[in-house]
């Protein structure tokens, strides 16, 4: 007789059947399958393989709905089977990104004043505005958190004075009725007056559907100082020697 798996199983539940001979195993496979039970589920009550309970049970025949009941079943294994295998992929993840998070903080130090510096350069050369047609500094970005940064960097590492500095909304027009509640979201992130935001830039696209972050969504902030044309020379010029520096460490790394 064919045994599988065992261990998986009750030493009491077990003893039972792989004492009995095959042609005591026969009959109760032939009777399970009459049952309605599956291919599977008999080589499991039995301890058999299921090749060797396909074959015992192979002129069985179910009725309709026997057979309704187990294709029904199949389908809510597989749905059950493939649940458990998201919830595993979700675990994997978490940990991942639990394991990603301590590593990323135990190498990235504590920020200084060197490292503002040189982040607000690479910010604006990777989003700032270094088009000829644009006079002076113009920095563009939705993320609050970025804007906020290259603000305090214009004030606290450029020395900018803070009244030079003005803002203007870009957002799709399906969000007109909710202005107010994004100017003043704007406004009282940078501490900045609302007489500094220029007229709002309503974007006239239609959008086919509404996002979850519909109403936490504050569109796009232009940051921008006036006079600042020869702010924008200095930017470019640390870019440039940014630029130089980072295709040396590139040279190095190849040769």
């Amino acid at each position: 007789m064919e045994a599988t798996q065992l261990s998986a199983y009750p030493n009491h539940a077990i003893l039972p059947i792989i004492h009995m001979s095959k042609s005591e195993l026969i009959p109760k496979a032939f009777s399970l399958r009459k049952s309605g039970k599956s291919i599977l589920e008999i080589s499991r009550i039995l301890h058999i393989s299921k090749s060797t309970s396909s074959m015992w049970c192979r002129d069985v025949k179910l009725t309709k709905s026997q057979q309704k009941k187990l294709h029904e079943k199949m389908r809510l294994d597989g749905h059950l089977g493939r649940l458990r295998g998201a919830q595993v992929n979700k675990d994997k993840k978490i940990a991942s990104q639990f394991a990603a998070a301590v590593w990323a903080k135990n190498i990235v130090p504590t920020i200084t004043e060197r490292d503002r510096l040189m982040t607000g350069i690479a910010l604006y050369w990777a989003e700032g505005s270094k088009s000829p047609r644009t006079t002076g500094f113009v920095f563009v970005n939705s993320d609050p958190i970025m804007i906020k940064f290259m603000h305090d960097w214009l004030i606290g590492i450029v020395l900018i004075p803070k009244e030079s500095i003005v803002a203007q909304v870009s957002i799709n027009e399906i969000h007109r009725y909710r202005i107010e509640t994004v100017l003043n979201f704007w406004s009282h992130l940078l501490d900045l007056p609302r007489n500094k935001f220029s007229n709002t830039s309503f974007i006239k696209s239609r959008q086919k559907k509404i996002h979850e972050n519909h109403e936490i969504y504050y569109g796009v902030l232009r940051l921008s100082v006036s006079r600042s044309t020869f702010l924008k020379y200095k930017v470019l010029q640390m870019i440039e020697i940014l630029k130089a520096n980072v295709a040396q460490v590139v040279r190095a790394g190849v040769s």
